[in-house]
Parts: C-alpha cells; structure tokens; sequence
C-alpha cells in the first residue's frame, strides 16, 4: 500500500503539465518545478572554503559557491534527499530548512533527520513508494538501487537511494517521469529501473568520480556513460560533479566521453545557476503509469 500525503495548494492555482523546469544551485542541489510541485534535491549550500564531515574523521573542502543563499529559496513543498552526507544535507540546512519540510529519503536518513529535530523524513526501502497530492496533480516518488562504494566500503558508507519521480492527472494519467541517481555507483541492479520505470523522459546523474581514500564511490565519466546508456532517458542532466576537493572526475572528461559513446543528443549541461526549462512533447503526454 502507498501513503498518501496531501499538500496545499494557493486558491485558483492550477497544474501546468506541459512545462517545467529545473534550477541547477550546485553540488546535487536542484529546484525542480512541474505541475504545481516545487522539489529541493539533496540541499548544500555552504561556501567556497567551507568544509563538510564525511565520517571516520575526513573532511572536504567546497571549491565552489552555489547559485543561490539558502535564506533565497522559494516555498518548497517537499525534499528528496538520497543519502545522509555532509555534501548533500550541510550544517547551513540543519540549521535554517524547515523542520516541518517533508523530506523524502533513506530510512537510515530519516533517524539522522530526526535526532536533528526535523519532523517529517519519510524513510522508503528500494522500490518503495510515496505519493504526494497537490490541486489536480499527483506526485509518486519512489526509491530506486544504489550503491554508494565498491564491495565492503560500501559498509562505511551511508546507505543511499535513487528516485523516480512520477507526476499524474488526477485520473492516474502520467505526464512526465524523472530520475534521479543518486550517488551510486554503476551495479547490476540498476537494469532493473528501466524495465521497471520504462519511457524516461529526464534524468539527473551524479558524477564527480568522488574518490574517498583513493577508493572511487560516485560514478566518473564512463560508469556516468553506462549509467545514462542502462536507464536510457531522453534527456540526461550530469550533476555533483565540481564542487569538492574530493570529486576528482571532471566534466570535461565526461563531455568527452558521452561524445565518443554517441549521447550528445541527449545531454544537456547545466552550470550554477543555469535553468533548464522543458516541455512535455505530445507524444510523450499522459502515459498511463507502469
């Protein structure tokens, strides 16, 4: 069974199933808006030169500064947060985020989030789902495969998910279908999404090639590649890729590579504060939900 929450909807607004966009601040941090829904990904917003704590007393220092101040985000209905780590939910966001923001996340996550005093983690195990109701639109997120380190350093590692987004009419119609990756490496598992979530329309990939004691655990430029060939969407967005003295996998590197494996059609490149603003094709409209 799918939990159902209901969120409120300003007086006279209606859903915009035809367009949408998606606001790149840096790091996995986007703000994606369609059909009424506005969505934060995995909030970072601290400075050049701050330093976030990746466990086991290692730290990383951000090379980069985010396209917006945390105090500047618009309303936010709901977050997805794909794994608890000091590059994806800073000290800035435990202290000035909404404690009363639903956020949508590992169940490992939701006891970090709850001992931080925030009130509303929803914690989903792989191919989980939640469904979220605003006006005439529907939203089903649900948890998909990751894996944020090889063999037994994922064990150090914090437990990590991907996500579906699912957007619908109130007759259960789809519009549009997103993905996103999290930090996870290339695994078998992974097949499993398309044939589960055919027809993609968008994906966000994490890149970066984070290496973490010289050991890689994100995704660089030819797991990024293999990644986006296995899920196949149609338009596929890199992210996490420049932010930290850890990312070691720059996007050039990966430019070159989606070139050579022949994705240039699909790719679409996003620096800080870029937008990309997308519509839904007809032939794309009011899939039925798989």
């Amino acid at each position: 069974m799918i939990n159902k929450h209901q969120l409120s909807a300003n007086a006279g607004e209606t859903a915009d199933f035809d367009r949408g966009s998606i606001f790149f601040i840096g790091t996995a941090t986007v703000i994606l808006r369609y059909a009424g829904f506005t969505i934060l990904t995995d909030p970072n917003f601290l400075h050049a030169g701050d330093h976030v704590h990746l466990g086991y007393g290692l730290t990383s220092e951000r090379l980069t500064e985010p396209a917006i101040n945390i105090e500047d985000l618009p309303p936010i209905d709901l977050c997805v947060l794909s794994h608890y780590h000091g590059d994806h939910f800073d000290q800035l966001v435990e202290e000035k985020l909404d404690k009363d923001l639903p956020i949508v996340t590992t169940n490992a996550a939701v006891a970090e989030l709850e001992a931080r005093n925030f009130r509303k983690g929803i914690g989903l195990d792989t191919w989980e789902s939640i469904e979220f109701k605003k006006g005439e639109a529907r939203l089903r997120i649900s948890s998909m495969p990751g894996q944020h380190g090889p063999g037994i350093v994922d064990f150090a590692m914090p437990d990590v998910m991907g996500s579906i987004l699912d957007f619908e009419t109130e007759t259960g119609e789809r519009s549009l279908r997103l993905y996103i990756s999290g930090d996870t490496l290339v695994i078998d598992e992974l097949k499993e999404i398309p044939a589960r979530f055919p027809e993609i329309d968008i994906g966000l990939f994490h890149l970066g090639g984070t290496r973490v004691l010289g050991v890689l655990v994100t995704m660089d430029d030819e797991q990024g590649v293999e990644a986006i060939q296995i899920i196949d969407p149609d338009t596929a967005i890199p992210i996490h890729y420049n932010d930290y003295d850890v990312f070691k996998s720059p996007l050039e590197d990966f430019k070159r590579a989606a070139t050579e494996a022949g994705l240039d059609e699909k790719m679409v490149y996003l620096a800080h504060g870029e937008t990309h603003n997308f519509e839904i094709p007809a032939s794309r409209k009011m899939k039925t939900s798989s």
